[in-house]
């Protein structure tokens, strides 16, 4: 996916026998590679033998793709209409292209994994998009603590936003130009509105859709991103301007 992936668990947070934590950390980040690894085989615009290279250069009908490929087609497009075209799975040229939906699919998936092996508290960054389980300390109820970084300035953070805990929202994802260009296009006629926006929700995928669509729709998106979903949202504009929902204000 041409992403960073880490994985952070506190110290004594892994299941295990005594004296056996690191190789159970070993083979809990191994899995959690192969995830994401999956996703890049089959997905992945970058990749020349992936099904997705294959559907964009016509040598493989969606009819005759995989059943994950459809699904997360389907998904795609119910994505496109609750969010009135702000979200769409197509590029301008007609090109599939799933990778607005299929990095927060990723990261679920291996949220997963990481739960399957018995794993209660751990945070799952990838590309800036967080998951977290749990607490950064075991039993404390204390929430994770993810960073918004200023698109004006990366070497400045906007805001702090606590994940977990007690609260019901687990995952934040953020989208822009900041980190690699204008590489969103807008549903309207007068350019990228926002520089970045950051969306905090339950649930990754509806973190990673929705801050790609306020980008795309501009401040229209934005109003119907806050009416429409339980969602914190940090919005950036090119000129520096901050709007914020009281989650990201407090």
């Amino acid at each position: 996916m041409g992403t960073v992936i880490s994985l952070t668990v506190p110290a004594g947070a892994v299941p295990g026998i005594a004296g056996d934590g690191e190789r159970e950390l070993d083979a809990t980040a191994a899995a959690v590679e192969r995830v994401f690894a999956r996703a890049d085989e089959t997905f992945s615009l970058y990749r020349p033998d992936s099904e997705a290279s294959r559907l964009a250069r016509g040598e493989l009908s969606l009819r005759d793709s995989s059943a994950g490929m459809r699904d997360r087609y389907a998904e795609a497009l119910s994505w496109r209409l609750m969010t009135e075209g702000s979200f769409s799975p197509e590029r301008p040229d007609g090109v599939l292209d799933l990778s607005g939906i299929i990095k927060g699919h990723a990261i679920g998936q291996a949220g997963e994994a990481l739960r399957s092996r018995g794993m209660t508290d751990w945070c799952l960054n990838a590309g800036g998009d967080v998951l977290v389980m749990g607490s950064p300390v075991p039993d404390s109820g204390a929430s994770w603590a993810a960073g918004v970084v200023d698109p004006l300035d990366r070497s400045a953070l906007l805001s702090a936003y606590g994940l977990g805990g007690p609260g019901t929202r687990r995952a934040l994802a953020t989208s822009g130009s900041a980190e690699r260009g204008d590489h969103i296009w807008t549903a309207g006629c007068c350019g990228v509105e926002f520089a970045q926006v950051s969306v905090a929700a339950a649930d990754i995928v509806t973190a990673d859709v929705l801050a790609t669509a306020i980008v795309a729709g501009g401040t229209a998106m934005l109003h119907r991103a806050t009416d429409g979903w339980d969602v914190d949202v940090l919005a950036v504009r090119r000129t520096g301007e901050l709007l914020a929902t009281p989650g990201f204000r407090a």
